[in-house]
């Protein structure tokens, strides 16, 4: 797929600052549109760019299915997602925790499988996209973009070079948790190599899941923008994957990104739940560092108002009516996923000058150290 020039930053409507200030002034002021038309008409211009979906599994466990016209086993379908605005989303791989080694490899290349399958299913709905250049292109030509990944960590099979294949499979994001590498002491010294291999090639680190060590540890080592792709605040609700404020703080130092779920065990049982969540990570990590993740398809219970992949309009209506402005909210539904996407290339494109491919295996830098590794 030929390298498009970005075009999700040119700005869609004429005007400075003090232009789009005095706008959003006018939309508090008696007779302003209400919240839910003002939403549909920001995300025109900037729709959704949702962190996690589970569609590749979803789709893998059942014996058929119509995303044209729509699905009652789904939460995901062609015209919810149009209804909701929703311009580009990250097809998770991840798999059960049982799978492993080759199981675990098949497993994911099955899944990529399915999802090339499905888009190619729906021309006229989506389109793969790998870069910020594809997926400004394919919302361009009115495509949903598709992304692959997080890939479960275990699909690598602890090889750089199935890492590798990955990527040209399309890969673009791998959660650290759950290996011998990356787990509650930090990153021994080939999940280092992990990390730098991942920036060489620009595969997005997903820390949700990961110990605070292995976070601290991959925010040092990584040189490109890390993601959590499924976390919300810990300090107002002590789900394990949620992140307390002091890692949100080093992201957004560090430039990263809080994609936060919309599932009801790591948010609360409402939409007004989750706002609470995102305006807690916009105010710690700041606001070029939160996205979203539907987290539809997943089998996780999910917050009242937000049943399915249409409902995005009312969970920003919600927060324009808490004063959320709309250069906030662009970068919440899409800036901020374009910015690490692009970053990430900006950052692959330069280690590749002084990096040749990594040839280090586990065994050869952590030895018998792994053995009594206590995993993420």
């Amino acid at each position: 797929m030929a390298e498009l020039q970005d075009d999700d930053d040119i700005p869609l409507v004429s005007g400075g600052a003090s232009e789009r200030a005095d706008e959003e002034a006018d939309d508090h002021r008696p007779g302003a549109r209400p919240p839910e038309e003002r939403a549909r008409a920001l995300l025109t211009a900037h729709p959704v760019a949702d962190g996690h979906s589970g569609l590749p599994w979803a789709l893998s466990r059942l014996p058929w299915y119509d995303l044209e016209l729509g699905d009652t086993a789904l939460q995901t379908d062609l015209p919810r997602l149009r209804e909701g605005a929703v311009g580009a989303m990250f097809w998770s791989l991840r798999l059960p925790p049982e799978y492993a080694g080759d199981r675990a490899v098949s497993a994911t290349l099955a899944l990529i499988d399915l999802a090339e399958c499905v888009v190619r299913a729906h021309p006229e709905g989506l389109r793969l996209a790998h870069t910020a250049s594809h997926t400004a292109d394919a919302r361009a030509h009115g495509r949903i973009a598709c992304l692959l990944g997080p890939a479960a960590a275990a699909a690598i099979d602890d090889s750089l070079g199935t890492l590798r294949a990955l990527h040209k499979l399309g890969v673009r994001s791998l959660t650290l948790s759950g290996t011998r590498w990356a787990g509650e002491r930090g990153l021994t010294r080939f999940g280092e190599e992990v990390v730098r291999e991942m920036n060489r090639l620009g595969v997005l680190a997903d820390l949700s899941g990961s110990s605070p060590e292995t976070v601290r540890n991959t925010l040092a080592v990584s040189k490109a923008p890390v993601l959590f792709s499924r976390s919300a605040a810990h300090a107002l609700t002590p789900h394990p994957d949620n992140v307390p404020d002091d890692l949100l703080a080093a992201l957004g130092t560090h430039n990263g990104l809080c994609l936060v779920p919309c599932t009801a065990a790591q948010t609360g049982p409402g939409l007004r739940d989750v706002a609470d969540h995102l305006d807690h990570v916009r105010r710690v990590a700041g606001p070029e560092c939160v996205g979203i993740s539907g987290m539809y398809d997943t089998e996780s219970a999910l917050p009242d108002g937000l049943h399915d992949t249409s409902r995005y309009p009312q969970l920003i209506a919600e927060l324009l009516d808490r004063g959320w402005s709309e250069s906030d909210l662009s970068l919440l539904t899409w800036g901020n996923v374009q910015r690490v996407l692009r970053e990430a290339d900006f950052t692959a494109k330069a280690a590749q000058i002084r990096r040749a491919p990594s040839t280090a295996t586990l065994e050869r830098l952590d030895g018998e150290r792994t053995a009594g590794a206590v995993t993420g």
